[in-house]
């Protein structure tokens, strides 16, 4: 499964990032799309003088398949798995702006530099079920979409496109959204503070450490417990003033949820695990991320590459 995140410090620069969890590896790397790129869309034809983007994917087709993006404006995009929810458009929709699952994240980084921008044109895109090739089948996902205000996520269901404000900034795995922020409502007792003496009758009891008032947050793998704790995580991590300190709190976050090889076994038997933690900061316009078997974290700048190039390029 998975967990996205996305916060703010106080000048107002976006980190935002993810853990990609399950058994294996896709072979994934850090790409770069850079400005000159000419993509091609499946539906809405090509697609050029684009900004400059860096995340974590694979390349297929000489299309960049995103697992999660930034472009060099700001606006960044992670797509978590959503199975037995999502539900795209079979085939192309008359009327509407039709989008291939596989590029909607590179499709968002491309045309758009704010969640203003995309939140005003999705009522009208259809997102259709169509792989890229027969190597990789469609994979049914929502997405957490962030900039430097606020983030929203995109549920495409049997109900068409769904849009959510995220005042929590997370997103983890089914159910939908709309469930998950409802259930939030069930731990309002958490709070982070040391409890004051209490007394019942003539017996004085005091807590026995830090974190008695989180007595209650769900510590398991399940995507609606991770829910939860990383909630609970990202709203009470002190705000944060330089990128050591951001990125920082991003890893420790998402490792306050990341999961434990041998923990949690899929339908198939196999045990899922954080494959990789990576994430973007508007601020030096870095891509960080570490990995399941090496913890250190890397990083790959933006602005050390040719961004007027016309070839993707791998880091």
């Amino acid at each position: 499964m998975c967990t996205g995140v996305r916060f703010s410090d106080e000048s107002q620069n976006m980190y935002f990032g993810r853990n990609l969890d399950w058994s294996v590896g896709y072979g994934q790397k850090v790409v770069i799309t850079p400005r000159g790129y000419k993509y091609k869309s499946a539906f809405l034809g090509e697609m050029a003088n684009s900004p400059a983007l860096i995340g974590m994917g694979i390349i297929a087709e000489n299309v960049p398949l995103y697992f999660d993006c930034a472009n060099e404006h700001g606006l960044a995009i992670a797509g978590l798995n959503f199975p037995g929810y999502a539900d795209y458009a079979k085939e192309a929709v008359d009327g509407k702006t039709n989008v291939a699952a596989y590029e909607f994240p590179l499709w968002v980084a491309l045309n758009f530099t704010s969640v203003d921008e995309v939140e005003k044109v999705l009522p009208e895109v259809a997102i259709v079920a169509k792989p890229i090739n027969d190597q990789y089948p469609v994979s049914e996902l929502h997405w957490l979409i962030g900039d430097a205000k606020r983030s929203i996520v995109v549920e495409y269901t049997a109900s068409g496109m769904e849009i959510f404000k995220n005042d929590v900034d997370i997103l983890t795995n089914q159910p939908g959204y709309g469930w998950h922020k409802e259930n939030l409502r069930n731990y309002m007792n958490l709070f982070p503070q040391m409890p004051k003496e209490v007394k019942w009758d003539k017996a004085k009891m005091t807590a026995f450490g830090s974190g008695s008032l989180m007595r209650g947050l769900p510590g398991g793998f399940y995507s609606t417990d991770r829910f939860i704790r990383v909630a609970y995580l990202n709203t009470h991590y002190p705000v944060q003033s330089d990128e050591v300190s951001n990125v920082s709190r991003l890893f420790h976050t998402l490792t306050g949820v990341a999961m434990i090889d041998g923990a949690a076994a899929m339908a198939d038997g196999q045990f899922e695990k954080t494959v990789y933690t990576g994430g973007y900061s508007t601020a030096t316009q870095t891509y960080y991320y570490n990995t399941y078997e090496d913890p250190a974290i890397k990083s790959v700048a933006l602005q050390d590459y040719e961004l007027d190039s016309d070839k993707l390029i791998t880091a």
